[in-house]
């Protein structure tokens, strides 16, 4: 067998982002603004394990969506993947992506029905992880960009010091197979008390080459996707961020909105990194945003991490139910 070398060239390669966090961190909001920078012209598709919830912002953001049900096997995953792809999607979300590991029908669930029947430990777990592994396997050669939302839980640890029981935080930590996050292109925690914001002081990964790309401090957005896009077709990270994109009043306004609908925290939020005269310009809405973010407030106490989407297509739809 002989092998053909060539010079290497960076050329449309594909990229794995996780965002984990906790209810309200805001990750499936990211995932669908990172998504919309990525791929400008709305080939989305959206693989929903979270009954539906990834519909809650159908009126925001297009996309193709897929109900998926129970049981969340990693084939069943690589399926809807497939079939979003055969469907024209460039970029594919995942939500909840925990699911895998730990839901209905998941790994760890599929693991303990095995030793329920007999199958004692540590051989309950052969099968469960050869299909995580072919899993992996099948995502790695993947063309579509794929976003992974996954659940966090604030981790603690018990120990014996001086005497005394302490209990010692570990911050957050994502809910997936523990190799999982090793594989990403990009990952990052967001926690609820800055829904959005990509947090450098708890578990991440950025390469040097993407890090202009993810400012500290401010939201993930469509601009974050964009340069992520442009450095994947070949760009490099000071092409890619040389030209941000021209945003009209409208543009804005629709961001405006958006961000009042994660209520009054998130909207706060956003609009403290605004420059002076984007600020004022968005006061011509100011009474709107209130009412929007008060809404907000009442529905969810503010901490929403809801999506969007346009009406889905049959293909995905058969391959993840």
């Amino acid at each position: 067998m002989s092998f053909t070398f060539a010079p290497a060239v960076r050329e449309q390669v594909s990229l794995l982002i996780a965002l984990a966090g906790a209810s309200g961190s805001g990750k499936t909001k990211s995932a669908l603004r990172l998504a919309e920078g990525i791929s400008p012209s709305g080939k989305i598709a959206f693989i929903d394990s979270e009954a539906r919830r990834g519909l809650h912002y159908a009126d925001q953001h297009r996309f193709l969506h897929a109900d998926m049900r129970p049981p969340f096997r990693p084939q069943r995953f690589v399926d809807g993947i497939r079939a979003a792809e055969e469907s024209g999607a460039e970029v594919v979300i995942l939500d909840s992506f925990s699911h895998e590991y730990d839901g209905e029908g998941g790994i760890m669930d599929w693991a303990d029905a095995l030793a329920d029947s007999g199958v004692k430990s540590p051989g309950n777990w052969k099968e469960p992880k050869q299909a995580h592994k072919k899993m992996m396997n099948a995502l790695l050669q993947c063309r579509a960009t794929l976003i992974f939302c996954l659940r966090a839980d604030e981790k603690i640890e018990i120990i014996r010091e001086g005497g005394r029981t302490q209990v010692r935080p570990l911050g957050w930590m994502p809910i997936c197979e523990k190799r999982f996050m090793y594989e990403m292109t990009a990952s990052f925690t967001l926690s609820p008390d800055a829904p959005g914001i990509p947090r450098f002081d708890l578990p991440h990964k950025l390469q040097d080459q993407h890090r202009a790309f993810f400012p500290e401090g401010r939201h993930i957005d469509e601009a974050s996707g964009q340069k992520l896009a442009a450095w994947a077709r070949g760009g490099t990270a000071s092409s890619a961020t040389a030209q941000p994109p021209r945003r009209t009043k409208a543009d804005l306004f629709a961001d405006a909105r958006a961000r009042a609908d994660e209520g009054s925290f998130a909207l706060n939020a956003w609009k403290a990194e605004l420059p002076d005269r984007v600020r004022q310009a968005v006061q011509e809405i100011a009474a709107e945003l209130d009412e929007i973010a008060a809404a907000a407030d009442e529905r969810d106490g503010g901490r929403s991490e809801a999506t969007d989407d346009f009406p889905g297509n049959d293909a995905i739809h058969g391959a993840a139910a």
